[in-house]
């Protein structure tokens, strides 16, 4: 009982996670009077950094769900994996390089223009639909009885 929970509410947390902070706080802080580039891009290392961290539990935790259990088929697993490859990709490349990019802003000797955040913006547009579909499909396996 407890693991099927875990693998319906894990998804939408994780889906309303990412919608709350990648597509609402993130550009809305930089609209707040005060908020100076340098001091916007040093909250959104912050709350990037703590966002990756509790990606990689909620990761880990519907991981763990899938071990031992009855199986929620392959297609659960199929999505899952693809967001666990924009997760890793995220934490290994992308965001490191975003990290070193903020640095540089912050210290005033950054290019004008990076297409790195397009490239953020577009995984975790593409993480959002995978998770609301593995949310989507583990209920629909569990209603069922599989």
């Amino acid at each position: 009982m407890i693991r099927r929970l875990i693998q319906v509410a894990v998804p939408f947390i994780w889906f309303g996670m990412i919608g709350a902070i990648s597509f609402m706080e993130a550009p809305l802080k930089f609209q707040a009077p005060g908020i100076t580039l340098p001091l916007g891009l040093s909250v959104g290392r912050l709350v990037f950094f703590v966002l990756n961290k509790i990606e990689i539990v909620l990761a880990a935790v519907f991981l763990i769900s899938l071990i031992g259990g009855r199986t929620v088929g392959r297609t659960v697993k199929a999505v899952f994996g693809a967001i666990i490859l924009i997760l890793v990709t995220e934490t290994m490349w992308l965001l490191p390089v975003l990290d070193a990019r903020a640095e540089q802003v912050i210290a005033g000797t950054a290019e004008p223009f990076s297409s790195l955040h397009v490239f953020y913006i577009a995984f975790d547009a593409v993480k959002l639909i995978l998770l609301f579909v593995l949310g989507t499909l583990a209920f629909r396996c569990h209603m069922r009885g599989e």
